[in-house]
């Protein structure tokens, strides 16, 4: 048997998954930007989060039409879409909006590293991957690329920040356990747009009530500012990201997919010298790279037969 045929049509397979993984990651990146720019003038992250969940509703709606794909529901499908609204957007977007209006938002990008390094534990307890020692210490580059954050006095412009590090934290914790959760049960039948599409309109449901009972409602009415184009535009790219991101955590497994993070910390904290005018110190540098080596180290060697192989 000619053994060139398989890995010749491997190969445009897998840097098909590596183009959109690249893509995904370079908007993801923006989102830290523009996310920080949406908090500049005081917006709280309840109507943040029902504004972003408004907007993806339309953009992925729009999507679905076009390409002629039911709305319908069944109740396996809405059990799905009520935990990723929950677990992947109400929860994680709160504790970002809520930390990135007090940590720069380049310090944001890298945190997010951490969600392969929180995928692999939560992974291994569902028996879905293998313990390697390899991987755990790429697990402890992880830990100490926050500790270089968080510890020293010169890392951050204020020490003060260092108290909102744990809450930067919860998001790249539930993003983990969100890519699991696909990786292991699937989509309920969904494709990624509708999947995105109902557990944004589970999202923009649950969020309003507490929007308006916290007093955090945004006018949508003119004049617009700067933080609410950065709130139409992070939503967007997010509307089509995200759903890019459970598409490629359906198609090519939880830690294959939660490699973005490589390019959403390289993207996120370039966009953030360029776009804000970040400067970071060495301890934060520092961090960044032991991050991305904690990252690397933390991939699991590809098997025969893996959709990213």
């Amino acid at each position: 048997m000619d053994r060139a045929s398989p890995a010749g049509g491997a190969a445009p397979h897998r840097w098909r998954l590596l183009g959109i993984l690249l893509v995904l990651g370079l908007g993801w990146g923006s989102t830290q930007v523009l996310g920080k720019i949406a908090v500049s003038t005081g917006y709280q992250h309840f109507g943040l989060i029902f504004w972003q969940s408004v907007v993806c509703v339309l953009v992925l709606g729009i999507l679905n039409a076009l390409r002629r794909k039911s709305f319908a529901l069944t109740r396996r499908a809405a059990v799905f879409a009520l935990v990723i609204a929950c677990i992947g957007t109400l929860i994680p977007n709160s504790t970002f909006y809520l930390a990135v209006a007090h940590l720069p938002s380049g310090v944001m990008s890298i945190v997010i590293a951490s969600v392969p390094m929180l995928s692999l534990p939560i992974a291994l307890a569902l028996g879905m991957d293998r313990f390697s020692p390899v991987r755990l210490l790429g697990l402890c580059c992880g830990i100490a690329g926050v500790c270089l954050i968080a510890l020293p006095q010169a890392s951050l412009p204020s020490p003060d920040m260092a108290r909102w590090l744990p809450i930067a934290m919860v998001g790249p914790l539930f993003y983990a356990m969100e890519g699991n959760y696909v990786a292991k049960w699937g989509t309920a039948g969904l494709d990624a747009v509708q999947a995105m599409w109902w557990a944004s309109v589970f999202a923009m449901l649950l969020v309003l009530p507490l929007t308006l009972l916290s007093g955090q409602w945004i006018d949508p009415r003119p004049p617009w500012g700067a933080p609410h184009w950065a709130l139409l535009a992070s939503s967007a790219v997010h509307a089509l990201v995200y759903a890019a991101y459970v598409w490629l955590a359906d198609r090519a497994g939880a830690v294959f997919a939660t490699q973005t993070s490589y390019v959403v910390t390289g993207s996120g904290v370039l966009w953030a010298v360029l776009l804000l005018g970040e400067r970071f110190s060495a301890w934060v540098w520092a961090a960044m790279a032991v991050m991305l080596l904690g990252l690397f180290l933390v991939q699991p060697q590809q098997r025969a037969g893996d959709p990213a192989s």
